[in-house]
């Protein structure tokens, strides 16, 4: 008889068990508490303070200690609407340490909005700069959920809390001693949650998990490449998936790198800034990096500890890299991609000047596909256009940096996400090479200054006016901006006027200002399809035009620019 020997098996559960425990974002930073402990994790020229790993532990420790004594449990939300900075850093990692779904959100957002977000999320913890107490004020009348306890951050007047809200100053929510519960958190357990505009244009949740956070800092890290010697500086806001992970407080962190915030973007404080703590990482959008040539043509700073500028939001065009690359770094790169997936292609300074205008090629985890639009269905991973450069098809990608899921929105989610792919919503070519270059919205949605703006969602503020009949929204090339929004206008009413729909449009609880539309066409009819849905496509290819002929009517009011920036002070306008 021949006695039969089993084959050893590979046993993967203590693997396992580590990995889906212990391999978190929060326990990456922890390992620089110690490993970089006299290293300054964050330096903030606002305010002169600067916080080493060890002391920026210990405060966010303190800070979830806070949070815990407020009520706060394993999966509660804690909302923030803040500016850049460094209570912002700080939540982004004590949400974590309390086991808590830390949710930053559009401090440009009307009241309206904010309201429709606080019912979505319905967070035990509010936390707000008291520059935006009037807003927020405002939301919170408007909103069914009142938070347990209110934040203020900030020397402003606070707000009024509803009975039964307590309201503290920031300082008051960090205990002097650090007492946290035993934690149990998996990687699959949602840490942040973001929100972007949803195909109505009010907000949507985007939740992310903490190997997504991991994953994430990873793709930054091998992609800059990042490493704890650097000091970042993203110019865009931390709500933003971009302005939170491409080189902001995310990867920053998980690596042990140094994050110098900047409050609001200010070019010639940014390149101040590059000269004054030497910084290797710039981080920005399009717009922002314009801004920074103008500002160092007229004044050159020296920028030689620049080891790139990395932009999101929209692609470089050819001349655009060319002067960026002689003016500020030869090192420029483009990602492209949305809240929900992070970037998914890049574009890398090899690549420029030959493929400025393409958004680059699949990021080193990601798979990116450009396959055939249906009517009545997404298309599947196979059923790709040609790679010829020519032929139109929607962006779809898979990425472990992407959510799967929105947040109580079913019908959205359907849109969006099919078989483990998720459909950006963007149309393009792709060539042999599989460099894919972005041809415009399958859903006529305006990016301004890298915000996105629904068309809906001003239309129907629009048709509020007693005067509008009907309104058609699209967005139009502008050089600073990128896009900015311009409406065609069937009157109800001969007597409105631009002057008139811009003091609504600035009034209106559910549209932030930066929504509004800069001009106005008043015209007879819109273009409707046989079924009566407007095509935007047609008035966007009209609209051109139309500018240019002088066809349209601005506004009288005070300027205030596409992101909500008072074109004269400089300063934020919070709606």
């Amino acid at each position: 008889m021949t006695s039969q020997t089993s084959q050893p098996t590979y046993d993967a559960h203590a693997y396992r068990k580590y990995f889906e425990n212990d391999f978190t974002y929060l326990n990456g930073f922890r390992r620089n508490t110690h490993r970089f402990a006299d290293g300054i994790a964050m330096q903030s020229p606002a305010t002169g303070e600067s916080w080493t790993y060890a002391q920026l532990g210990d405060r966010v420790d303190r800070l979830a200690t806070g949070l815990v004594g407020a009520g706060v449990e394993p999966g509660d939300v804690v909302t923030y609407q803040l500016f850049n900075g460094p209570e912002f850093a700080q939540l982004y990692l004590a949400t974590q340490a309390c086991g808590a779904v830390g949710s930053p959100v559009n401090f440009r957002l009307a009241a309206g909005e904010t309201s429709f977000i606080l019912e979505s999320s319905r967070p035990k913890v509010f936390v707000y700069d008291t520059e935006l107490t009037g807003m927020v004020q405002d939301a919170l009348e408007r909103s069914t959920h009142q938070p347990r306890l209110i934040v203020a951050v900030g020397n402003d007047v606070p707000l009024r809390p509803k009975a039964g809200t307590e309201l503290i100053r920031f300082e008051e929510l960090v205990a002097d001693v650090i007492s946290l519960p035993e934690l149990r958190r998996t990687v699959w357990d949602e840490t942040t949650r973001l929100y972007t505009s949803g195909s109505t244009g009010m907000p949507k949740g985007v939740p992310l998990n903490s190997m997504i956070e991991v994953l994430t800092a990873h793709d930054v890290i091998m992609h800059f490449p990042l490493s704890p010697e650097d000091t970042t500086l993203n110019m865009t806001p931390w709500f933003h998936r971009g302005g939170l992970h491409s080189g902001g407080p995310n990867p920053a962190f998980y690596v042990g790198g140094k994050v110098v915030p900047m409050r609001s973007f200010d070019p010639d404080l940014a390149l101040d800034y590059v000269e004054q703590y030497s910084l290797t990482f710039l981080i920005g959008a399009p717009t922002n990096l314009a801004m920074l040539a103008k500002a160092q043509l007229t004044q050159k700073r020296d920028l030689s500890s620049l080891r790139g500028i990395v932009t999101m939001g929209a692609p470089l065009e050819r001349e655009a890299a060319l002067l960026y690359q002689k003016v500020l770094t030869p090192r420029i790169f483009n990602g492209y991609g949305s809240t929900e997936g992070f970037w998914n292609t890049f574009l890398r300074p090899a690549d420029l000047p030959e493929m400025a205008g393409s958004a680059g090629r699949a990021c080193t985890d990601d798979d990116v596909a450009v396959v055939k639009v249906f009517d009545d269905r997404l298309a599947e991973a196979h059923e790709t256009v040609a790679k010829d450069g020519m032929e139109v098809g929607e962006v779809i990608i898979r990425s472990p940096k992407s959510a799967n899921a929105y947040v109580n929105s079913p019908s959205q989610e359907k849109e969006r996400f099919h078989n483990g792919w998720l459909s950006i919503g963007d149309l393009a070519t792709w060539d042999e090479r599989e460099f894919v270059t972005i041809i415009g919205r399958k859903d006529d949605m305006v990016i301004s200054g890298g915000e996105n703006i629904h068309p809906v969602q001003v239309e129907e503020a629009l048709s509020e006016h007693a005067g509008v009949a009907d309104a058609l929204v699209v967005g139009v090339p502008d050089e600073k901006w990128g896009q900015v929004v311009v409406a065609y206008v069937v009157q109800a009413d001969s007597s409105i006027t631009a002057d008139g729909l811009d003091a609504s449009c600035r009034a209106h609880p559910m549209l932030s200002r930066f929504k509004r539309p800069r001009a106005y066409r008043f015209v007879k009819s819109i273009p409707v399809s046989t079924t009566g849905k407007k095509l935007h496509y047609k008035a966007t290819e009209s609209a051109r035009q139309d500018l240019a002929d002088g066809l349209f009517v601005y506004p009288t009011m005070p300027s205030v620019d596409a992101v909500g920036v008072d074109a004269t002070t400089g300063r934020h306008i919070g709606t």
